[in-house]
């Protein structure tokens, strides 16, 4: 089985939101992803797809409750993203990550892979009593 989590930032967003939070960096990102990031030449740029693939894994997971820094992006031996979980998402997974970033919007999208009744993978969404789902 498989599942998909998409998300897009407006990158200027993510760069008001931490001139306005200078503490708000270390919430959501692992001390990987900010060194990563600054050493660019447009931080915000890195770390708003970062949250994207963040936000893209929970979705993926289904996730409704989570810590940020327990998605990690890192950079692979090929070069490529990868996800690193922690914490109590350890062991879920694989999920493999697309990142992408323009000049005025990041996006990344992550597929979880689960393959058999033991992965820790999503469960079934349920509707709500008599409603729609």
């Amino acid at each position: 089985m498989t599942s998909v989590g998409l998300d897009l930032l407006e990158i200027e967003r993510l760069e008001r939101a931490l001139e306005r939070r200078p503490r708000l960096a270390e919430r959501l990102f692992t001390d990987g992803e900010r060194a990563y990031a600054a050493a660019r030449a447009r931080p915000a740029q890195h770390l708003a797809a970062r949250f994207c693939a963040k936000e893209a894994v929970a979705k993926a997971l289904r996730l409704e409750a989570w810590s940020p820094r327990d998605v990690e992006v890192v950079v692979g031996d090929a070069g490529a993203p990868e996800i690193v979980l922690h914490g109590k998402l350890a062991g879920r997974g694989p999920i493999a990550v697309s990142l992408t970033h323009e000049r005025a919007m990041a996006g990344a999208v992550a597929v979880a892979f689960f393959h058999g009744p033991d992965d820790r993978g999503p469960g079934p969404k349920r509707r709500p009593e008599g409603g729609k789902g």
